[in-house]
């Protein structure tokens, strides 16, 4: 007989699918069809997680294995040194993870702000609606048009496609991903170019009277203001600098125009330092045709999980930006269920700043470059083998996470934090459950789900901000050369006896074999055939920050004047700033061009 326990998804990715688990032919598992995002299905990844041959089974001091007792001993040892710091990855996503933080306020530690991922165009959306909530899937799944900004649905969320059945698609984004393949239309650009596709589309539906004056004028009444502000960008200039053309935004327009339109913006198009720029103007170019508040219609960026909650885990202690963290300065860094040493731009400075640090310890599941650098390895528990609650950045589904299997390996975030209480004599630390139900407690009940509190059906229907009683404020400055006609006239007349631009712009895509760092790593560099490469050759990227040697793989679906390395590629991050975007402080992974020489053999 069957004992099935449903359960959730960990892994990083929009969709946070349902799990239906028979405890007696685990691991075996299969998607439940009664999960609105889920569709029933399950993705390849959930398999490897399950089948990772890398996980680390026992702790250990300085290479030597120890018991589980011995290695938080010398843990609570580190915590009494006077600097620590909690650097936290999100390969695997549950509220309890960030229990760990009451373990850092307690003994005065720093923990970090900011993002690896998302913070820019988090930023960008707060900028202009006052606060960022997620549009539904019920939204998507009623519109006419989805416009697929910098968003390769196909990898990072693929159960989102039975939601753009039927619809027309429109993908802008310098690579033809597979999406784009699909799409009605596909408009090819230069990177790091989508905050002036977004103000150019916006001045052309003022100049042709397509802006909906009802909705402006009652929600957004500043939109003159807006229209000036567009009208300060040189419209043949422009879009000779973005890599299109009239016709081209016209069509885009097209699939636009009077149509129930919904914008589903990816990562991809804030990687820079003036991401949160790209995310306002996208959201104001939205707010100029009207989408917000409406059926069928919206901006579906990555949304705040945690928007609506009162949060046991926020505390107030000392931070440090993620991005850029500087490790060197703390006696004891923590790093929990990440990979710094990999994933973090900057990697040369990264590498150093840890084997600096005096106490490096490691809390994870699997074995990588961090693992390898670190003086205390702590194995942590999967999310089958432990409770926890699974919030999603992609939709408004809860979801209980429910221990599967008993197993002797690891130790959960939560068991971590309370036995290292008990060492260092701290008091003040709730039981599991009561954490658990606190989460689960402010959730609302509808058909059988339990939904975040601040779900709303159709987002921004009475205003924004966190009362819904504010306007939508535009953009109306971006810190950026190209927009002062002087400096541009200036650029243009040099350009002509400049030598012509021999480097590459690197984009960073996840993979779909991969989460970052974690599982199938690639060694490749994808490039256009007319770069003069051939398939197979080593060669090696430079950049301002350091260099790596990669496979060449052609690709004519990447622009002749950029390389793809995706983001589970060894050494990529060689190459990438340490530097941090103007809002949000976000990581800038794309903000870097490169250089290629052949490896001689």
């Amino acid at each position: 007989m069957s004992e099935c326990i449903h359960t959730a998804c960990g892994l990083d990715c929009y969709d946070a699918c349902r799990i239906v688990v028979d405890k007696k032919i685990f691991p075996k598992i299969k998607g439940d069809k009664a999960h609105p995002a889920g569709n029933g299905a399950l993705c390849a990844l959930l398999n490897k997680y399950i089948h990772e041959e890398a996980r680390i089974e026992k702790p250990r001091i300085n290479g030597k294995e120890v018991s589980m007792d011995e290695a938080l001993d010398a843990v609570a040892k580190a915590l009494k040194l006077p600097e620590k710091l909690l650097w936290r990855g999100s390969g695997n996503l549950g509220v309890m993870q960030e229990v760990t933080n009451l373990l850092m306020e307690k003994v005065e530690g720093t923990l970090t702000s900011g993002s690896l991922c998302d913070a820019a165009g988090h930023a960008g959306i707060e900028a202009g609606r006052g606060v960022n909530r997620t549009l539904p899937l019920e939204q998507i799944a009623k519109a006419e048009t989805v416009v697929v900004w910098g968003r390769n649905v196909t990898v990072t969320n693929a159960h989102m496609m039975p939601f753009l059945e039927g619809k027309k698609i429109v993908v802008i984004d310098p690579v033809k991903t597979e999406i784009a393949k699909r799409a009605d239309f596909h408009m090819q650009v230069e990177p790091r170019m989508d905050y002036y596709i977004a103000i150019m589309l916006a001045r052309f539906v003022f100049m042709e009277d397509g802006q909906d004056d009802t909705w402006l004028e009652e929600f957004a009444p500043e939109f003159e203001d807006f229209y000036d502000y567009t009208r300060e960008h040189r419209i043949k200039a422009i879009l000779e600098h973005i890599g299109t053309d009239l016709g081209e935004m016209g069509t885009v327009l097209e699939y636009m125009r009077g149509k129930r339109t919904v914008f589903l913006v990816g990562a991809g198009v804030q990687k820079y330092a003036t991401g949160s720029y790209t995310l306002h103007a996208i959201d104001s170019l939205a707010a100029t045709l009207g989408l917000f508040g409406k059926e069928g219609c919206g901006v579906h960026y990555l949304g705040d999980s945690k928007l609506g909650f009162d949060n046991p885990f926020e505390v107030k202690t000392k931070r440090v930006p993620k991005a850029v963290a500087p490790f060197s300065k703390f006696n004891t860094v923590i790093v929990q269920g990440g990979n710094p040493a990999a994933s973090m731009p900057d990697r040369n400075r990264v590498i150093e700043e840890l084997e600096a640090v005096e106490n490096l310890i490691y809390f994870g599941l699997y074995e990588n470059e961090t693992s390898a650098l670190a003086d205390i390895v702590i194995p942590a528990k999967n999310f089958f083998e432990k409770e926890d609650i699974r919030l999603s950045y992609g939709h408004q589904y809860v979801e209980r996470m429910r221990k599967v299997v008993e197993s002797n390996i690891g130790i959960s975030e939560y068991d971590f934090t309370a036995t290292l209480f008990e060492k260092l004599g701290l008091e003040g630390l709730k039981s599991e459950e009561a954490y658990l139900a606190h989460w689960m407690d402010q959730c609302e009940e509808e058909e059988g789900h339990h939904l975040t509190p601040a779900y709303r059906l159709c987002p921004y229907d009475e205003g924004f901000g966190e009362e819904g009683d504010e306007e939508f404020e535009f953009i109306d400055d971006y810190d950026d050369d190209f927009i002062d006609t002087k400096r541009f006239r200036k650029y243009r007349k040099q350009s002509k006896n400049k030598p012509k631009d021999t480097t590459f712009w690197l984009l960073s895509p996840k993979s779909a074999k991969s989460l970052n760092t974690q599982f199938v790593r690639d060694n490749r560099v994808q490039m256009h055939p007319d770069t003069g490469y051939e398939e197979g050759e080593e060669v090696k990227l430079s950049s301002e920050y350091g260099e790596q040697t990669f496979l060449v793989h052609l690709n004519d679906t990447v622009r002749p004047n950029c390389v793809v390395v995706t983001n589970n590629t060894v050494g990529v991050n060689y190459l990438t700033p340490s530097i941090l975007s103007d809002e949000g402080e976000n990581a800038c992974y794309q903000e870097v061009k490169v250089s290629i020489e052949k490896v001689e053999t």
